[in-house]
């Protein structure tokens, strides 16, 4: 989005950091920057003012709740058995003992 004016910092800049402004995790000079060209375009302040009532919104009825324990700890087996199961890991308990198996994986981590 671009409203078509000249700004020190462009629209879809600004935009495209509005919530790192909301949540205050862009140092001092940013925040300067993007308050100055949220003053001067109204298009911009614009789609900030949603984004800033969006996000009270979502604070307000989201606010302060935890997930129950229960779902907590389903959600942490399933985790853990995807990883086990990406990683070819075989974990079989029975009247023996308990025996794991695990598969050679190449894992290369690119940047």
């Amino acid at each position: 989005m671009s409203c078509g004016d000249e700004h020190e910092t462009n629209c879809d800049e600004v935009l495209a950091e509005v919530w790192l402004f909301l949540d205050q995790e862009c140092n001092q000079n940013r925040r300067d920057l993007l308050r100055q060209h949220l003053d001067e375009c109204h298009p911009c302040l614009a789609q900030y003012g949603l984004e800033e009532k969006l996000k009270e919104l979502l604070a307000r009825k989201c606010g302060g709740e935890q997930a129950p324990h229960a779902l907590k700890a389903r959600l942490r087996d399933q985790i853990r058995l995807a990883v086990l199961e990406q990683a070819e890991v075989t974990i079989e308990s029975g009247p023996g003992g308990t025996s794991i198996e695990v598969r050679s994986t190449r894992v290369e981590r690119r940047r």
